[in-house]
């Protein structure tokens, strides 16, 4: 990170099937240890999407930044990986913790791929984004993400909002 880097609004994805409101906790909480105001979006259970397994809880964060994309995914790798996330894993399997950079500002590139293409295909990423970013325009196709949301045709996926216990699980 260099002193000069612009400070953008970074959007991230998290999930866990594994020991799930707990893992939603930690996350809430290094996100906010490293990155001070931290949005949430409310959290979502929904279907495990490409294997069977156990439902995930789904939300999305959002917060300022001027960690590189390169830096800001190795960052949420790290705090993945301390939280019993192997790599080199299988791609789709339960998960105790899986963050993605979903967006960073109005950055394009390819690796890392952003904006993310998992904005576009699964509801559990699609559906918290707009929850609190619904005004922010898509940085390669200039529409809304609420406008994208409201368009979305799920398919097979399914997800419903939970009264996450934020207040009272010891972490």
């Amino acid at each position: 990170m260099t002193a000069h880097s612009p400070l953008r609004r970074a959007y991230v994805s998290i999930g866990s099937n594994v020991d799930r409101t707990r893992h939603v906790h930690i996350a809430a909480d290094e996100l906010r240890a490293a990155f001070g105001a931290v949005t949430f979006s409310p959290v979502y259970e929904t279907g495990a999407v490409g294997f069977d397994g156990q439902p995930f809880y789904n939300l999305a964060a959002g917060f300022d930044t001027r960690l590189s994309p390169e830096d800001l995914v190795d960052r949420l790798k790290t705090m993945e990986a301390r939280h019993g996330r192997s790599s080199g894993g299988a791609r789709f399997a339960d998960r105790t913790l899986d963050l993605d950079l979903l967006l960073l500002g109005d950055c394009i590139r390819e690796r890392p791929q952003l904006p993310r293409g998992d904005i576009l295909r699964h509801a559990f990423v699609l559906c918290p984004l707009a929850d609190i970013a619904a005004d922010l325009p898509h940085p390669v196709l200039g529409c809304s993400i609420g406008s994208l949301w409201a368009g979305f045709e799920p398919g097979g996926q399914w997800l419903h909002r939970v009264d996450f216990p934020w207040n009272d699980v010891p972490r």
